[in-house]
């Protein structure tokens, strides 16, 4: 049996009713996916804030070998922004911040909390490898505050960065001395 062919073209097309269904079903999961999109952004922050923070890290520990001249990392965490700065020639434990340099200051994320831990407070098991060897500069001084010190030799002060975000996924940049490489850990969640 064979249709006519208007109630063919009929049959073809959709209902009112299927159409209001699959815009439900399409509501329903757009309800459900949106709140995991956030997550990831939260999630790209952080490591985009980390990244950014290495970035910075290996500067000044180029700058302090390339032009031998002790180089720090200072972060103003009340005004959220960092600088690298340069030991000044001649004056022992003055610096200056470095001008003219790409990266060399900038401002960090508000929705990022960061906390700087000195080799006193780092826990034992976190850098093993630093644990092995002692150099006169990476002794803790009280002094430095939140910075983190670049020497010549190719050595740094031994630190930990702690980045946390406002869901409380939490990444740690934990600074070798020996090398002054930045490993990033992934911490449990707060």
């Amino acid at each position: 049996m064979r249709l006519s062919p208007l109630k063919a073209a009929r049959r073809l097309g959709f209902t009112l009713l299927e159409l209001m269904i699959v815009l439900v079903l399409m509501g329903i999961m757009s309800a459900m996916i949106i709140p995991e999109l956030r997550g990831t952004f939260e999630n790209a922050l952080l490591r985009s804030s980390s990244r950014e923070m290495i970035s910075v890290f290996n500067t000044a520990y180029s700058r302090a070998v390339s032009v031998n001249q002790t180089h720090r990392v200072r972060l103003d965490l009340a005004n959220a922004r960092y600088y690298v700065e340069a030991e000044v020639p001649g004056v022992s434990g003055e610096f200056i911040p470095v001008q003219g340099v790409n990266g060399s200051e900038g401002k960090l994320d508000n929705r990022i909390q960061i906390t700087i831990l000195d080799q006193m407070e780092i826990p034992a098991d976190n850098n093993e490898q630093a644990e092995s060897f002692s150099f006169g500069n990476t002794a803790p001084d009280l002094e430095r505050g939140d910075t983190i010190t670049f020497y010549p030799d190719g050595t740094a002060d031994r630190r930990e960065v702690h980045l946390q975000d406002r869901e409380g996924f939490r990444l740690a940049l934990q600074i070798n001395p020996v090398t002054a490489r930045v490993r990033i850990v992934e911490m449990a969640r707060k």
